[in-house]
């Protein structure tokens, strides 16, 4: 299932934001994603500082003073592929908040919300080694989520199948938004 907000115009530079909550393939999708469309990818959690990954690795959330800077870097990242053809970036941008201040550096950024139920995301991120990402934050991420509203431009792809099936879903509604062709 995808659900498409508002229309995006292909004359723009395209710059790929892949949202949803920790465990939803953001990663993974958005590799992809970028492979498919020919254009760089780069990883949200790149652009943590320090002290972020440490909190977040003892299973303290992050509140918003924290993700100033996160943001803040990932925007800058986004501006500058504005006018360089484009890329594609996973970034949680759970809130409201999140994906305006974006914009408001890059104001050309589509997002792609990567959405499930709790339970498979949760399956998924029990299954995953290596990420400073506890399972036990899972909660304060659906606790913080707000869903792409009718204003924003993007689309929210279902979470279930593979990584080819959800991606293949993703192209699709970026297709009908003329963001991909």
């Amino acid at each position: 299932m995808s659900t498409r907000t508002a229309r995006y115009d292909v004359s723009s530079q395209r710059v790929i934001v892949v949202m949803g909550v920790a465990g939803t393939g953001k990663t993974t999708v958005g590799r992809l994603l970028a492979e498919a469309l020919g254009l760089p990818y780069a990883e949200g959690d790149a652009f943590h500082p320090a002290a972020n990954v440490a909190k977040m690795s003892a299973g303290v959330p992050l509140d918003d003073a924290d993700r100033r800077p996160w943001l803040d870097a990932i925007g800058e990242w986004i501006r500058h592929r504005s006018g360089q053809g484009g890329g594609v970036v996973a970034a949680s941008c759970l809130k409201r908040a999140y994906r305006d201040r974006l914009r408001a550096t890059a104001p050309d950024a589509v997002f792609v919300h990567l959405s499930g139920d709790r339970p498979l995301i949760e399956r998924r991120m029990a299954d995953r080694k290596g990420h400073f990402m506890p399972p036990s934050l899972l909660d304060s991420q659906f606790a913080a989520l707000e869903p792409l509203q009718a204003d924003e431009t993007g689309t929210a792809v279902d979470v279930t199948g593979t990584p080819e099936e959800i991606t293949e879903r993703a192209l699709a509604a970026l297709r009908d938004l003329n963001v991909a062709r």
